[in-house]
């Protein structure tokens, strides 16, 4: 029985670890992308600069995706295990009483952000694949800014993008929060993490959703 908790815990903590790392990924991807809306050649700088540099190709995007298929991965794996489990849960769920419904339904609201991350790859990562290995063509590094004006150039892909990102929001409401808790962050800064990871789940979204509308309504 020892050995199966301790082996919860890790989970948990695994699960934990990833989060934070894709949180601190969103930020930077957030961060270069606003750069579109108020500086076309440093948003076309700063693409370029990530799209060519070995570290970031070769080493970072890697590290992301697996980042990435893990979290997913383990996330429903625990929601399976807390199926299986009489009693145990991943989250303590008493109905409404208790537990948020964004607590409630993370596994959801996770599927959700991987059926718009599949879309979101089709978009610029399968591109960007095919640009530089699949029909390679002349780089230019100015071409950045001209591809994602052209993604939200479509009113059914920026719907998608919006829902995408409240579905993001709702998750990080709940995920950003428990993964400090799964760390053991239960201490006398419990209130300003909760305000700061609710403020992140709040803003980060809504800035990606804001990009989205800019250019399909300014160009």
């Amino acid at each position: 029985m020892s050995g199966l908790f301790s082996s919860s815990i890790a989970r948990k903590v695994a699960m934990a670890l990833s989060a934070l790392f894709l949180v601190f990924f969103l930020l930077i991807h957030v961060a270069v992308n606003m750069l579109s809306v108020f500086n076309e050649e440093l948003f076309n700088t700063a693409s370029h600069f990530m799209g060519t540099n070995p570290l970031v190709q070769f080493a970072m995007q890697p590290i992301l995706m697996f980042g990435v298929v893990f979290h997913f991965v383990m996330g429903f794996v625990l929601e399976i295990k807390n199926k299986k489990a009489q009693g145990v849960k991943y989250y303590k769920n008493n109905g409404a009483a208790n537990s948020t419904w964004m607590s409630r339904n993370m596994v959801y609201s996770g599927a959700a952000i991987l059926f718009f991350l599949i879309l979101h790859f089709k978009h610029f990562w399968v591109h960007e694949m095919n640009v530089k290995y699949i029909n390679p063509l002349p780089e230019d590094p100015n071409r950045y800014y001209e591809e994602l004006v052209h993604v939200f150039q479509s009113p059914i892909t920026v719907v998608i993008y919006v829902i995408g990102f409240i579905f993001l929001a709702l998750h990080l409401l709940h995920g950003f929060q428990s993964a400090f808790q799964s760390m053991g962050a239960n201490n006398k800064y419990t209130k300003a993490i909760k305000g700061f990871t609710k403020a992140y789940a709040i803003v980060i979204p809504a800035l990606f959703a804001f990009v989205a509308l800019f250019h399909h309504f300014n160009h």
